[in-house]
């Protein structure tokens, strides 16, 4: 039985919030319990580098087979490998340990990359065609932040609480998103349906397989060679992908420097987290209504010039309350930006490339964001984080002349 749209929407939300909720209880640990545990910001750095490699590996491949086999088998086989990921990184003891764990990491965010926005997408538009994708996905973009803003806010109060004696405060948040991954995993295999993907047969006995409706990944790369204005949206990844490592990684790691260490890092970079998460949401929420007045495209262009402002205030600003201060608007310039960005490249899909598009656009940020890490961690050593997050920010804002084939697309009144 098809979903209506709203039926659809309710679901979507209810799994953005478990799928990223887990997130939030172990964000900016994942750097923090590698440190505590011997290793060095250059080792953490290629560690981080090794997932945003396989996903630039897998991302293609995994949409595909979204698109080929349905979003839901995708979906609950990346749960699956994310439960173990998780499992392996709360005993991971040394360098080989954690990057296992890490490359297990990366094979889950491909596969989880796209399917179930795709899917959402796929059910709203089937019940009714004119659906506004815009109000959902930046609703969707509000529960993503809150989510992790909760999770966030937990996760440093379990690391402040430290119950277990002689247990690393910093391994008690993995453990709670451990069971959450589970639950998270367990919600989706029961909510998410869909019809079954049809196969294509020939007409006739021995005769080739249909042309009509090729590969996904064929049809997709077919896509993005007649669509400047997707082959612009994707290149917008290269430059905020370089501003995500600075208010990602950095951010934790120079907390640290400033409050002398990693448990009273991890301790103050929860609640942090968690207010910058809820601007993140707020940020997606206005974004949504901005978009219905000045329009999607210049609103996501406003968006991506102040996020990278916002993060070379970070480099510049002196002291906690100056940097954290900068952070939380750089995550509420971010929440409004990437709702909006994905809007745009539905514009420019269908059901048949959706998530490959999706995985494209990922796996492009998932690369040029393992390059950023090889390049602005020892560049963090070297000169110190401050110029590594000035020249982080500087660069993204460059990204903001990829949008404008599509700002010329949309005032045509037609995606390109």
């Amino acid at each position: 039985m098809l979903l209506t749209a709203r039926q659809a929407e309710r679901r979507l939300m209810l799994l953005t919030a478990l799928r990223w909720v887990p997130v939030g209880v172990t964000f900016g640990l994942t750097v923090l319990l590698p440190l505590e545990r011997g290793l060095t910001l250059t080792e953490v750095g290629v560690l981080l580098s090794v997932q945003g490699f396989v996903v630039l590996g897998l991302e293609l491949p995994t949409g595909g087979l979204a698109d080929t086999f349905g979003r839901r088998p995708v979906l609950v086989v990346a749960g699956i490998i994310g439960v173990a990921a998780t499992a392996l990184f709360v005993v991971a003891d040394g360098f080989v340990w954690f990057a296992a764990a890490i490359l297990l990491q990366g094979v889950f965010r491909a596969l989880d990359s796209g399917p179930l926005e795709a899917w959402f997408v796929d059910a709203a538009t089937a019940a009714e065609p004119d659906y506004p994708l815009e109000r959902t996905l930046s609703r969707a973009g509000t529960v993503l932040g809150l989510g992790i803003a909760g999770g966030a806010l937990a996760g440093g109060g379990l690391v402040a609480w430290a119950p277990v004696p002689g247990w690393s405060p910093l391994v008690l948040p993995f453990l709670v998103a451990l069971a959450g991954a589970i639950g998270s995993t367990l919600a989706t295999a029961v909510l998410v349906r869909e019809p079954p993907r049809r196969r294509h047969r020939a007409t006739k006995p021995g005769a080739a397989a249909s042309a009509d409706r090729p590969a996904a990944p064929v049809a997709a790369f077919r896509l993005l060679r007649r669509s400047p204005v997707l082959r612009a949206l994707i290149a917008v990844e290269v430059f905020w992908a370089v501003a995500m490592v600075a208010f990602e990684s950095l951010t934790p790691v120079r907390l640290a420097e400033v409050l002398g260490g990693e448990d009273a890092a991890g301790a103050v970079f929860g609640p942090a987290s968690a207010a910058a998460w809820a601007l993140f949401a707020a940020g997606a929420f206005v974004a949504g209504r901005a978009s219905r007045r000045i329009g999607v495209v210049t609103t996501a262009m406003v968006a991506r010039v102040l996020n990278g402002l916002f993060v070379v205030a970070m480099g510049v600003a002196a002291g906690p309350i100056g940097l954290l201060s900068a952070y939380g608007l750089a995550y509420l310039t971010h929440g409004a930006a990437g709702p909006l960005h994905n809007v745009l490249l539905h514009r420019e899909a269908d059901a048949n490339t959706r998530a490959t598009v999706l995985s494209a656009n990922s796996m492009v940020a998932g690369g040029v964001y393992s390059v950023g890490l090889l390049v602005l961690l020892p560049l963090a050593e070297a000169a110190g984080t401050g110029a590594a997050v000035i020249v982080a920010g500087a660069f993204s804002i460059l990204g903001v002349f990829c949008y404008l084939p599509a700002r010329r697309a949309e005032r045509g009144g037609a995606p390109a």
